[in-house]
């Protein structure tokens, strides 16, 4: 599968929303008129930017323990599928197609993530720049989960039935009842689960050192609220 081209357009509209901050390098005041809720949006979108671009590259899922999806425990109702899924070798080669549809899915929902990074409601922000490591992306999540979750949806319901994840047709020819959309959502599930998380690590790696971004506001304002 390719993802490439399309990863790079999502992901480099990601990376204009950080693009005014050049400007300020030269200024005598880092934060110039952005306000503490503008600073949260640009750690989350930094964030978020770092955690998409690895993870919409072939393997982005599967290569990383922190975002592997495992298989959705939704096959207990189908005795033959639930038997060839307690073999190793057929589970291993299911999770790798479960992990590939999620670099697609990902890549997709990433303008959803950044509409919510946009829209979301900051009644004290100035508490996410003084809480954990990822308190931004703990509000986020609790913003945009659901949205994400549904973004992710229709690709995995999707790819479940394709030739990616031929294998579970092959396991089930002679059987019928398996719950495609039980999987599927099961599946986006687990992925929307697994961008956040990524999302915070990042989150948490950029207040550790705000300094590395190159990012003066960011810079300023986490440096500030220590």
């Amino acid at each position: 599968m390719i993802h490439a081209p399309m990863s790079r357009r999502r992901i480099l509209g990601a990376t204009a929303l950080l693009l005014p901050v050049a400007v300020l390098g030269g200024c005598a005041t880092p934060l110039g008129s952005y306000s503490v809720e503008e600073g949260v949006r640009r750690l989350l979108t930094l964030s978020s930017q770092r955690a998409l671009e690895r993870l919409v590259r072939p393997g982005g899922f599967y290569d990383d323990q922190l975002t592997r999806l495992t298989l959705p425990e939704t096959a207990g109702e189908n005795r033959v599928l639930a038997a060839v899924l307690r073999t190793n070798a057929v589970r291993s080669r299911i999770a790798l197609a479960l992990n590939d549809i999620a670099v697609d899915a990902a890549d997709r929902a990433t303008p959803v993530v950044l509409d919510s990074i946009r829209g979301l409601t900051l009644a004290d922000a100035v508490a996410v720049l003084r809480g954990g490591p990822t308190a931004a992306t703990d509000l986020l999540a609790q913003s945009a989960r659901g949205a994400v979750i549904d973004a992710l949806f229709p690709t995995f319901s999707n790819g479940l039935r394709s030739d990616t994840a031929e294998i579970l047709s092959a396991i089930v020819a002679a059987q019928t009842g398996i719950d495609y959309g039980a999987l599927a959502r099961s599946a986006a599930d687990q992925a929307g689960n697994a961008i956040f998380r990524a999302i915070g690590r990042e989150e948490a790696a950029i207040r550790a050192d705000p300094r590395r971004t190159g990012d003066p506001v960011l810079t300023a304002l986490l440096l500030g609220t220590r």
